[in-house]
């Protein structure tokens, strides 16, 4: 059997995890970005703006599968992601492929505590969150009216190799192996969701095979939540010393995160002010996929950044 062309939009640390993921399983894999560097070594690295439906269809010619991890800064998400995801359903839709949606849980809005399912109701209280809603109404009815296959994966917070730009990434770890201080956001003693970046690709490449999970939101495989406060003791016995940590109770600028972020990120702050627990056993259940334990999430998180910092020294 010839071997199936696997797309990956998109070259953060999930495109870049589900690249090496599918190329693991034997696939061929494209990546496709703006720069168009090839993601991992092994994957072909194609050049293209995702808002233009001609050029993505040709970065996605011959795919069997596409799957979207692509962002864009969050300034200026309401503006592009609307347009991104009309060329991207346009373009897949031309290629006769399969789409896979890597999405955030910013459509539910604040939930008070409750766990979220995939039959939470969504009550998006941002701008961003209100826009993901409606992307998703979207890519649904995409699906429900034949325009293509299409199938949705939803992540909370991200951790793991290469995440930076996340509150259990950069601004922690590092500071952990430095002996530097780093950030929290709002309550660190409520329960709150991180989505371990491993795992989040394998389940994406997961959807992408099975053709009859389509037309259908999934959570993707995530460990109980911990508080924030029990992730940074795991950290601490990881690393053998104590992590001083700086508690952002409310936005504002902090280390990388500078005021333009911060506004924009003002309207999700509530993220951190209630309990944030996503529930996954659907997709365990259906894919009898389970997530990596935390502890040991943990600890190759801390392995890859340390490997990460001596390179870099």
């Amino acid at each position: 059997m010839a071997q199936q062309l696997h797309v990956v939009l998109g070259t953060g640390p999930a495109g870049t995890a589900l690249a090496e993921h599918l190329l693991g399983l034997g696939h061929l894999v494209r990546t496709v970005s703006r720069s168009g560097q090839a993601a991992v070594t092994g994957a072909e690295g194609v050049a293209a703006d995702l808002t233009d439906a001609g050029r993505a269809a040709a970065a996605m010619q011959g795919a069997t599968v596409v799957y979207h991890c692509a962002n864009v800064p969050y300034e200026r998400q309401v503006e592009i992601m609307p347009r991104m995801q009309e060329a991207v359903l346009t373009a897949v839709a031309a290629t006769g492929a399969r789409l896979v949606v890597l999405d955030t849980l910013y459509p539910y809005g604040p939930t008070g505590g409750v766990v979220m399912t995939e039959e939470t109701p969504w009550r998006a209280v941002s701008r961003k969150g209100r826009m993901r809603a409606d992307l998703d109404a979207r890519y649904l009815a995409a699906h429900r009216e034949g325009r293509l296959p299409v199938v949705m994966g939803r992540s909370a917070d991200f951790f793991g190799p290469r995440v930076f730009n996340s509150s259990l990434g950069g601004t922690v770890f590092p500071a952990a192996l430095t002996g530097s201080t780093a950030l929290a956001l709002g309550d660190i003693d409520l329960p709150h969701s991180y989505s371990y970046v491993p795992d989040v690709a394998a389940a994406l490449a997961l959807l992408g095979a099975h053709p009859e999970a389509a037309g259908r939101i999934w959570h993707l495989p995530t460990a109980p939540a911990p508080t924030t406060r029990e992730v940074h003791r795991i950290v601490e016995r990881l690393v053998g010393r104590p992590l001083a940590v700086d508690v952002l109770e409310s936005p504002r600028a902090w280390g990388p995160f500078d005021d333009g972020f911060m506004r924009e990120y003002a309207e999700l702050f509530y993220q951190y002010q209630e309990p944030q627990i996503m529930d996954s056993a659907a997709f365990e259940t259906r894919f009898g996929r389970r997530p990596t334990p935390l502890p040991d999430a943990l600890a190759d998180t801390v392995d890859w950044f340390r490997a990460a910092l001596a390179a870099r020294a």
